[in-house]
């Protein structure tokens, strides 16, 4: 079941992407918002697979709004402006709709949202453990378990594992998008931990032991509350 939640200031808009997921068996609709600042408290109470997210609103555009959140659902935008698309395809979202939107043209994004969800939901063996990246010439093997943290130097990222590191030429925000979220998590602009490796939080710093010595890492202020729900949810 795809759980989805549908963002669109037109009412006209909204009763017709209704109608579509209403004929579909594995779409769930969670809820139908009107605009951004909804929909944000939906993500914050509900887990949501899928959104489908007009561009043009008051407030917030559903662009920016896509841009605030720190770890988004599938996206698909609807829109009746095309000369989004490119924009839109920056944000990674799977699909691209243009108002009038064709039922079959809505079926497709569907389907390509399902293919990529049973994807994500695959069971993982022991060699879905760990990545590669390229430095010193070489493509090296880092196993996810390895890492205590990742920190960001403009273009560069220092991968701090037990006892040694890696700098690898790449930004944090592809890095943060090819980790898993169950393990790891963007805290701080500059900065992704490994949550197994979590000793305690202290007000505005995460506690890491690392090489056996102490490594205070800062809570970023728009990571904060994020940060709090994984541990109020019992997810670490």
């Amino acid at each position: 079941m795809i759980r989805t939640v549908i963002v669109d200031d037109e009412p006209l808009a909204l009763e017709i992407l209704q109608t579509y997921i209403n004929q579909l068996d594995e779409v769930e609709l969670v809820a139908s918002c009107e605009n951004a600042i909804e929909a944000n408290k939906i993500l914050k109470s509900e887990n949501i697979d899928l959104i489908i997210c007009d561009i043009q609103m008051p407030q917030i555009t559903g662009i920016d709004f896509i841009k605030s959140l720190n770890n988004p659902p599938l996206v698909i935008f609807s829109t009746a402006y095309p000369e989004f698309a490119v924009e839109g395809f920056e944000l990674e979202a799977i699909d691209y709709l243009v108002k009038p939107i064709p039922m079959d043209r809505f079926l497709k994004a569907i389907n390509r949202a399902s293919e990529m969800l049973s994807v994500r939901k695959e069971p993982k063996s022991d060699d879905d453990e760990f990545f590669f990246v390229k430095a010193d010439k070489k493509l090296l093997k880092v196993q996810y378990k390895e890492i205590f943290y990742i920190e960001g130097l403009k273009d560069y990222v220092i991968i701090k594992k037990d006892k040694n590191r890696i700098i690898t030429l790449q930004t944090m925000k592809s890095l943060d998008e090819k980790l898993p979220k169950d393990i790891f998590m963007r805290i701080h602009r500059s900065y992704i931990i490994n949550l197994d490796h979590i000793k305690a939080i202290m007000g505005n710093v995460v506690e890491l032991v690392v090489d056996g010595k102490v490594k205070h890492i800062p809570i970023g202020k728009s990571y904060r509350d994020q940060l709090h729900e994984r541990i109020d949810g019992n997810k670490l």
